[in-house]
């Protein structure tokens, strides 16, 4: 039997890879930030950056980035067969798997956070715009732009739950719900 990776080890390996491809996890906050701020006067980038840490716990956003990652990688370096390599190097605009890929993994915080990538895959803002911006440098990002942007609108609907909760329940049944989003 194969062993399994550690679930550190996944993590780990998701982050290191986000920052390979020029990703931080301060430049997804800070879109983060632009999507939560007009909804609360009391939002920090901090709170962002927690809220991003925070669902980047979840896996199947693990799993999208390491599979997200290694497909742009092997394009970049022409390891995929025709004609996918070419959809993949071109972002094709009518191949969906990298959104499909993306939209699996946001699923996990409720139709707040789909509208949410809905609207940062059209709007293309930050560190996404930057990614999904062609340069003939050799680098393909047709992934990853989709996954940064499954990230945020994840965060985005985790802030928008815990707001919304802030405003029903006092600060011991806060405690209480802690875990739930």
């Amino acid at each position: 039997m194969k062993e399994k990776a550690h679930s550190k080890e996944v993590k780990q390996a998701a982050i290191e890879k986000l920052h390979e491809r020029g990703v931080t996890i301060h430049a997804i906050a800070e879109i983060v930030y632009q999507m939560q701020a007009p909804y609360t006067d009391e939002l920090t980038l901090e709170t962002c950056l927690s809220s991003v840490e925070r669902v980047l716990e979840k896996r199947e956003l693990q799993h999208a980035i390491l599979v997200g990652a290694e497909l742009d990688i092997l394009a970049e370096k022409g390891l995929l067969s025709e004609p996918l390599l070419s959809i993949i190097r071109s972002d094709e605009g009518l191949f969906g798997v990298d959104e499909t890929i993306a939209i699996g993994a946001v699923n996990t915080y409720g139709s707040i956070a789909v509208t949410t990538f809905g609207y940062l895959d059209k709007a293309k803002i930050g560190i996404i715009k930057e990614l999904d911006t062609k340069v003939d440098d050799g680098r393909v990002n047709t992934f990853m732009d989709d996954i940064v942007a499954a990230i945020a609108a994840n965060a985005s609907g985790r802030l928008a739950h815990r707001l919304r909760d802030k405003e029903d329940y006092s600060a011991e049944e806060l405690e209480q719900r802690k875990g739930t989003y």
